[in-house]
């Protein structure tokens, strides 16, 4: 069924119309294309999960409250703008009710950014823990924004308006973040 309504099955066509199709197929009760559109955007959501709660275990409860949510939600689902920025904004509300329940922030661990997905492109164990290091000392709001254009591939339009933050404060915190990331990594290199 997937094949005929023309859905890729490859990780090339990961792309944005495949989204919406598999979205689209999840609302039918489409058991595989709701496996796909997991395989496809869990590294994305547990990223922003693990970024705003800063505590694994509660970003792997609420990534997987989001995929609960999104199955009993596709049938509802129109293709209107990014299926992406669709599935990340229930994964900000989820993330953000939970903090408002629980009151708290636990400062994230430098091992912990491991728990993020393989969804990302490979890197060496020495250049990973150089990037782990490196991302544990941005600021929270930088790391997050880079995060979510590094993993998800959203536009910084899409993250400005997924974080209610104005485009400009996005661009400018995704240079700075970038700019000290490279010059933390080119320092650790050094070292």
């Amino acid at each position: 069924m997937l094949v005929a309504l023309g859905v890729q099955t490859t990780e090339e066509g990961s792309g944005r119309r495949e989204l919406e199709n598999l979205l689209l197929l999840t609302g039918t009760g489409d058991r595989e294309a709701f496996g796909l559109l997991y395989t496809r955007t869990r590294g994305a959501v547990y990223a922003l999960s693990l970024s705003l709660l800063h505590d694994v275990q509660e970003a792997q409860d609420v990534s997987q409250d989001v995929f609960v949510r999104v199955w009993e939600n596709a049938p509802g689902y129109r293709a209107q703008g990014s299926p992406m920025a669709w599935l990340l904004t229930i994964a900000r509300n989820l993330a953000l009710t939970r903090l408002r329940q629980g009151g708290r922030q636990v400062g994230l661990e430098p091992e912990e950014w491991e728990a993020i997905p393989a969804g990302l492109p490979a890197v060496s164990p020495e250049d990973r823990q150089i990037l782990q290091q490196a991302l544990a000392r941005l600021e929270a709001e930088e790391r997050r924004i880079v995060l979510l254009h590094a993993v998800t591939g959203l536009k910084h339009r899409e993250i400005a308006g997924l974080l209610e933050l104005p485009l400009s404060t996005v661009l400018s915190k995704y240079h700075r973040g970038l700019k000290k990331l490279r010059g933390l990594m080119k320092g650790e290199r050094d070292q």
